[in-house]
């Protein structure tokens, strides 16, 4: 029986169609879906989001319409990914704009303790083969060059962390994390994103992980998390005060 990674169901019933379109969504954005990859028949998924099938079947309907899940019939049939070739920018950008400074410093107190914590207990239990998928995943950021691949193998990196933790729990709380998160730290709008800068810092945190220095991991992973915030706010202080529109041009 086909199933949803861990990362992407949900650790309790979400109740509502809509809410099964959000979580599919960022699932697909962050790559924890793969473009093409057949999705659990609607009893399955409905099972796993604890949900009627009525309400997976109209959260499906609404994936199609937006273009993300694609339906096809026959024996060989079902419904499967459809990746964009990039994130909705406008899509961000409009949340964002909707957000408090109390809205955002909240998400990123959240994602600090979480990211933090997570790279502490890395450093103290990771496997080898998961030390050796942070190096990975830091090259993958370093080559990427859409925005669609940079906030996948950002958001990897950061879920690969938690999962290296070996706390499920630090997993889930991460990829949830990151779905509200990375779309908004990667916006190409406002002052630009230091790429080279950022995959620097996450080298360190996993040569902090791979040498086993729990404290310096975790300082680090908070540091990190935290020095996104100035960016993101700035951005949301330019769009609530109209120096910068939705378009992510200066006003």
């Amino acid at each position: 029986m086909s199933s949803l990674s861990p990362l992407v169901a949900a650790e309790a019933p979400v109740g509502r169609a809509d809410e099964i379109v959000q979580r599919i969504t960022e699932a697909i954005h962050l790559g924890l879906l793969d473009d093409g990859e057949r999705l659990p028949v609607e009893v399955d998924l409905a099972a796993q989001f604890g949900v009627a099938p009525m309400t997976v079947r109209e959260a499906l309907a609404t994936l199609r319409e937006q273009e993300l899940v694609e339906t096809r019939r026959g024996r060989s049939g079902g419904s499967f990914v459809r990746r964009p070739a990039g994130p909705p920018v406008d899509k961000l950008t409009a949340r964002l704009a909707a957000m408090s400074a109390s809205d955002l410093r909240d998400l990123f107190d959240e994602h600090t303790a979480v990211s933090g914590q997570a790279a502490r207990l890395a450093a103290e239990r990771a496997a080898p083969y998961a030390v050796r998928r942070l190096f990975a995943l830091t090259d993958q950021l370093g080559a990427a060059a859409t925005l669609g691949d940079r906030i996948r193998a950002d958001s990897r990196f950061h879920i690969q962390v938690a999962m290296a933790s070996q706390s499920a729990r630090l997993a889930r709380r991460e990829a949830n994390l990151q779905a509200e998160a990375a779309g908004l730290v990667w916006l190409p709008i406002g002052p630009s994103l230091d790429v080279a800068a950022h995959v620097e810092e996450q080298h360190a945190i996993a040569a902090a992980v791979a040498s086993e220095m729990a404290d310096e991991a975790r300082r680090l992973a908070e540091a990190h998390v935290m020095g996104q915030l100035a960016r993101v706010t700035s951005i949301n202080l330019a769009l609530s005060t109209g120096e910068l529109s939705a378009s992510g041009s200066a006003s």
